[in-house]
């Protein structure tokens, strides 16, 4: 019986079948999530991206989050500060430019580095 019950030896629509499901079904959903460390992922409000330039430049792509009620002035220093905060190895920021949407809605600014 054992054997047949390993190797899904019984027929379609027996008990042993529906029994069968019926223990895998509640091992999916009854099992807790810290049996397998399986946790939700909260996303990290504000992301700094690298992405690839020429010349040996860096763009960073900076979530508008982290720049919202950062006057215009301000948003050379605050990015510099921001990567020397989340980045090990130091940036030399030359400027930092917003990046619209079709509506005149920032979606995020583009850091500048010099290489």
């Amino acid at each position: 019986m054992f054997k047949r019950f390993i190797f899904w030896g019984y027929p379609r629509a027996s008990w042993q079948y529906d029994v069968m499901v019926g223990i895998i079904l509640a091992f999916i959903f009854l099992t807790p999530r810290e049996w397998f460390r399986d946790q939700p992922r909260i996303p990290k409000a504000g992301h700094v991206v690298m992405l690839p330039a020429e010349d040996g430049s860096n763009v960073l792509w900076v979530d508008p989050e982290l720049l919202s009620g950062v006057p215009e002035g301000q948003r050379l220093a605050k990015v510099r500060e921001i990567l020397k905060d989340r980045v090990d190895r130091r940036h030399a920021i030359t400027r930092v430019e917003p990046i619209y949407d079709s509506e005149k809605e920032i979606q995020g600014y583009m850091a500048f580095s010099k290489p």
